[in-house]
């Protein structure tokens, strides 16, 4: 049997503040081919409000969101254009 999702790319975005973390996570996903996953770390709090309304502008799709400690980890799956 064959893998469907491969591992996604990792983006670790800790320490950084609004609006960075949201500005690299779109230029990440807009190098990223159809299909792709993308798997972003950020510790800014803002970031559970502005990722997701990142991938539904751009109609990619939020695969999942989760807190790991004082940071979020969200995967992405890069929409096809």
């Amino acid at each position: 049997m064959t893998d469907e999702s491969p591992e996604p790319v990792e983006l670790d975005l800790s320490g950084l503040k609004c609006p960075l973390p949201v500005l690299r996570t779109r230029k990440a996903l807009h190098g990223l081919p159809a299909g792709a996953t993308l798997a972003v770390l950020s510790t800014d709090p803002l970031a559970a409000i502005d990722i997701p309304h990142l991938v539904r502008g751009e109609g990619d799709a939020l695969l999942g969101q989760e807190r790991r400690g004082g940071a979020i980890r969200f995967v992405i799956r890069r929409a096809p254009r």
